[in-house]
């Protein structure tokens, strides 16, 4: 009997054990999408939490993918310290602007171009969490910015409450001039008489 309990405390334990892994891995949030004006800088925004504190082996990979799905290129690498890719598209491109104890790992990518038009992928590891989600940042580089509904009803309210202050105006200066007028015709006519 006693071999059938313990085979079955273990089975039971089997079972349990990677899922309680699985509720341990890193949780990494990003913006599903950025929209980016050419040769401006953007934040790429990463952040994260850990059932663990953070341990000195925490270690950040941000990859690119383009939108010809050619090959992943490596963007940036953190471990203890940031560091910058040694060749490739980001090359002196790309800045770390995360804080570690805020669980902050995000980037800043320089001087966008239209060929930074793609998916870029946040992955964090803080053992023993070492299996986790990985983030994605979609980025999408425009030549100008396009005008919402929001601005173009900003700039009619802007110009009807300018053209008013201009109506009003022009309304108190002809109603002052006339007024002169009037009271000079009225000093005329007394004068004459």
């Amino acid at each position: 009997m006693r071999g059938r309990t313990w085979a079955g405390a273990v089975l039971v334990l089997g079972v349990q054990l990677p899922a309680l892994w699985l509720a341990a891995a890193v949780e990494v949030y990003t913006s599903k999408e950025v929209v980016a004006v050419n040769g401006t800088n953007q934040r790429l925004k990463c952040t994260f939490s850990s059932s663990s504190p953070i341990s000195q082996q925490l270690s950040v990979t941000w990859n690119f993918q383009p939108e010809d799905l050619s090959s992943h290129e490596p963007v940036f690498y953190y471990l203890k310290e940031p560091y910058q890719p040694p060749s490739g598209r980001f090359k002196e491109r790309v800045t770390w602007d995360g804080n570690i104890e805020r669980n902050d790992v995000s980037i800043i990518i320089w001087n966008l171009q239209p060929t930074d038009n793609g998916t870029f992928t946040c992955q964090v590891t803080n053992w023993p969490d070492v299996y986790g989600t990985i983030g994605e940042v979609r980025l999408r580089v425009v030549q100008k910015v396009s005008f919402s509904e929001i601005h173009f009803l900003a700039i009619a309210i802007g110009s009807a409450s300018v053209l008013m202050i201009i109506v009003v105006t022009v309304v108190i200066i002809c109603r002052q001039r006339r007024k002169k007028a009037q009271k000079k015709r009225t000093e005329v006519a007394d004068t004459e008489l």
